[in-house]
Parts: structure tokens; C-alpha cells; sequence
């Protein structure tokens, strides 16, 4: 499925526990590639035949999901959707499809259109800016924005059916897609039984109880425009998701401007404000969003949407001058280790 985002796998990761054994328990990992990043279930138990098993099902369901989702295969169900634009009629999807754009659609409200599913013709135009390291044409991103714009998706819940009103549209789930997946296969994973489990989706991080006594899984967020180096405080987080969203490995130059490959929605044009955001929610899904989004409001409306969300906390991460500076809810401290 890839999405728009690959291997930010590297923007958030789980520290290991110094000890295998907790309660007689022990740490199994488990590790496929999945959408362009490792996709890793780690679960602790006394059974390893069973937890192996039902990890293989976890990597089957993100298959599953990546032929349904992705705007990468052309025989995608998202794809197949996304042809029937402009034809004035409710197309019948899967329910797995019917929830990501439900979801979609309140994010795009509760974010004022920040976050928006219809921004595939745009993004469309930026993957190939990065790969030909050129600006997108200005007239062919003036089109490309007039087939965007979430307000033109409608659900119909009881036929569990979707119109795409505007003809030329195209669905990208890229900025909550791996989030969502993640918190497919930890409920999978949950559901047979594991109550200490943890799902990392190329850095879309969701979590089940601690092992043992554990405050919470130990996760480290990496310091903006560096790959290696975290920041000095890290997470303890236990049935929460987190996610980061940044430009450490997809972005453009362009007349010495870095575009990030998160694109405004309303602008058609790639981020140039280089941070990191932080978004730590009940599910993936939310976290996911609620990184994307955050990236492109300012720091002040991020921190009045972050209230909206129970339970939801936000870091923004920037780096000026050479140093570090941070700004985060009021809600985010709470989840430090």
C-alpha cells in the first residue's frame, strides 16, 4: 500500500525491554515488509506456536487491506472507486473501505480541511516532482486542485455505498492509512487473546497493555532533520497509538527550498516548514490523521484541534539555528516515561 509515506519507520521506535522474561512471559518479534516500511508485531506470551500463528494473520490482514486501500495497485478497490467519479451514483464498498473514508471525512471536519482524502491528484503531481526534482507545472496543479475537495464525497451508511461528485476525483489514504492497518492487525491480535502487544507500521506505533509492571512501551521520537538522534525524553504509552510525521526522506529541493511530501490541501503545495509533529491518540487511525493535519495548520490551531480529541496530545518539534525547540499540549507531558 505504501501510501504517499515510506520508511518512516525511523521518526519513532520501540526501545527493547532490558529483559526478555516478565511474568514468565517472553517477547516475540515478528517483522514483514508491508506498504513500503517493516511492519513489525511484537507480543509477549507463553505460547510462541500461537503467537506466531496469529501474527501471520496480522501480515495477511495488512495484505488484505493494502489490495483494498492502496493507491499504488491499479485494481485496488480505492482505485476502482475512484473511476466511478463524476458519474452521479453511490458505488457499494467494502466495509473495511466504507470506515477508512468515514473516518477520513470527520477528520477532514474536525481539521477544517487540513487533513483531506481527495488530495490524490495532487499528490500525484509531487511524487513525480520528486522523482524528475522539478516544480509541479503551475496550470497542471490548478487542475489538479479543481478535482480535489472533501466536501464532494457522500456516504450513504445504510447501503454502505460512496459518490465521488466531482469527475477526475482520486482517494489517497496515505496520511492515516498505515495507522488505520496497525490498528487492524493489533485488534486481530488482541481479539485472540494477547493483552501485551504492540504494532509498528512504519512508525505508526499502536499499543495494548505494558509487559509486566511496566509503565508503558518505551518509545523514542527522533530529533527533527536527523535520522539517528532522538529527543532526550521518551514515551511510555500503553493501549495508545502514537505517530510522527515529518520530512526526513521525502521531500523535494527546489531553488535551495525543501517540499515536504506532505501537501496543503488547500494550496497543492508541499510543506516547507521543516518539524516534526507528534500525535498520540487512542487509535491509529486518529494518531495518524492528527500528525498529518498538525503539519499543516499552524502551531496555534494545531493545539485548539488537539483539545477537540479526548485523551489526544501533540509535540511539535523544530529545529532553528541549530537548536531544538518544542511546543506540546498540556496533555502531552503525561505520557513521558
Amino acid at each position: 500500500m505504501r501510501f504517499s509515506i515510506t520508511k518512516q519507520f525511523y521518526f519513532l521506535f520501540v526501545l527493547s525491554f532490558s529483559c526478555l522474561w516478565i511474568n514468565a512471559q517472553t517477547k516475540y518479534v515478528f517483522e514483514e515488509a508491508k506498504m513500503g516500511s517493516p511492519f513489525t508485531i511484537i507480543i509477549y506470551t507463553t505460547d510462541s506456536a500461537k503467537a506466531a500463528l496469529i501474527a501471520a494473520k496480522g501480515f495477511r490482514l495488512a495484505d488484505s487491506l493494502n489490495n483494498i486501500l492502496s493507491d499504488y495497485i491499479d485494481s485496488s478497490e480505492i482505485n476502482r472507486l475512484s473511476a466511478s467519479s463524476g458519474k452521479n451514483r453511490y458505488v457499494p464498498v467494502s466495509a473495511p473501505l466504507f470506515d477508512i473514508i468515514k473516518q477520513a471525512q470527520a477528520a477532514a471536519e474536525l481539521s477544517n480541511g487540513a487533513y483531506d482524502i481527495t488530495i490524490g491528484p495532487v499528490v500525484t503531481l509531487w511524487r513525480k516532482a520528486r522523482k524528475a526534482k522539478t516544480f509541479p507545472d503551475k496550470d497542471s496543479l490548478h487542475a489538479a486542485l479543481q478535482k480535489t475537495g472533501y466536501t464532494y464525497v457522500h456516504l450513504d451508511t445504510l447501503h454502505q455505498s460512496v459518490c465521488l461528485e466531482k469527475a477526475g476525483m482520486q482517494l489517497d489514504v496515505g496520511g492515516l492509512g498505515k495507522g488505520f492497518v496497525a490498528q487492524a492487525a493489533l485488534n486481530l491480535v488482541q481479539e485472540n487473546g494477547f493483552n501485551s502487544a504492540m504494532v509498528n507500521a512504519g512508525g505508526k506505533i499502536v499499543t495494548t497493555n505494558a509487559p509486566g509492571d511496566q509503565k508503558g512501551w518505551l518509545i523514542g521520537i527522533n530529533q527533527p532533520e536527523d535520522k539517528e538522534n532522538i529527543l532526550p525524553k521518551m514515551l511510555a504509552l500503553q493501549n495508545m497509538a502514537v505517530s510522527t510525521s515529518g520530512d526526513i526522506y521525502q521531500y523535494v529541493a527546489l531553488n535551495g527550498k525543501k517540499y515536504s511530501h506532505i501537501v496543503n490541501p488547500k494550496t497543492g503545495i508541499g510543506l516547507t516548514n521543516q518539524k516534526n509533529v507528534t500525535a498520540i491518540a487512542k487509535d491509529g487511525t486518529t494518531a495518524d490523521w492528527l500528525s498529518t493535519a498538525c503539519s499543516v495548520l499552524s502551531i496555534k490551531q494545531s493545539m485548539r484541534l488537539i483539545k477537540k480529541i479526548q485523551g489526544a496530545a501533540l509535540l511539535i518539534t523544530e529545529k532553528k539555528n541549530g537548536k531544538i525547540k518544542t511546543k506540546s499540549s498540556v496533555l502531552f507531558k503525561t505520557y513521558y516515561f
